[in-house]
């Protein structure tokens, strides 16, 4: 009997204090969480204050919050917008893009999913105020080449879908600028591979700006890498096509 009390004692005071326990960690998480109390009207609101100051971090946990806690409230998509948005300026492009494409697939016909998709662009090229410098002066990376093409392929279904938009007209212009700096990138390449007397490699980049980026001013240049380089290897017959090619540009200029 007396061995079964003192079983049943330990048994108390080991609830005891896991009660004790867990109280004082809830209680330790609601103080930690200055936030916890926070209604859906509160958290938007900070959050909107965050982003207003250019506070990006700030602003991306209050909205972070504020999805898990009210999902289906009346923030919820805005929520989601501004989430993006605060992600693309804290240059967290992936969060951002994540965010898009996130909004994008919950609510295909909101009226701000244009919008969406512009911001998703910028992200996808991870823009900053170098990026379209480094366009300009027809300089970009590989890595910028890439981004440069998904991003176009974003630009392009914005212009698609919603002609009419705001920022269509934008898009179609950063479209146009994306398509010289692929170009010039791909010419740039086939003429580092000539130099280096990889006429295969080159002839291979070469054709790629002649046959996708016809219209461009990079063209001209691309058939003479053609034919220099055909002409290294010997391929005497493709050279004199190329050339042809060449001089026929060149009379249609003058006419």
């Amino acid at each position: 009997m007396k061995k079964a009390l003192h079983r049943f004692a330990l048994a108390a005071c080991f609830c005891a204090v896991a009660a004790v326990t867990s109280s004082c960690s809830w209680m330790s998480s609601k103080t930690d969480d200055p936030t916890a109390e926070w209604s859906a009207d509160r958290l938007y609101s900070e959050a909107r204050d965050a982003l207003d100051d250019s506070n990006w971090s700030l602003a991306k946990e209050y909205y972070t919050k504020l999805e898990s806690r009210y999902p289906f409230g009346r923030y919820a998509q805005q929520a989601q917008i501004e989430m993006a948005y605060a992600a693309w300026k804290d240059e967290d492009p992936e969060a951002a893009i994540q965010a898009c494409d996130r909004f994008l697939r919950s609510y295909p016909n909101h009226p701000a999913s244009d919008y969406v998709l512009y911001l998703k662009a910028l992200a996808t090229l991870n823009e900053d105020e170098g990026f379209f410098a480094r366009l300009t002066k027809q300089d970009i990376s590989d890595r910028d080449a890439n981004a440069a093409r998904d991003a176009f392929d974003v630009f392009k279904l914005l212009v698609e879908k919603y002609p009419d938009s705001r920022y269509a007209p934008e898009a179609r212009r950063r479209m146009h600028e994306l398509v010289l700096a692929r170009a010039n990138h791909e010419l740039k390449v086939a003429k580092f591979y000539y130099d280096r007397h990889g006429y295969v490699a080159a002839i291979q980049r070469a054709q790629r700006v002649v046959t996708d980026y016809q219209q461009t001013p990079y063209s001209d240049d691309a058939l003479k890498v053609l034919a220099d380089s055909y002409a290294k290897l010997g391929m005497k017959d493709r050279e004199a096509d190329v050339r042809r090619v060449i001089q026929m540009n060149k009379d249609r200029k003058l006419d």
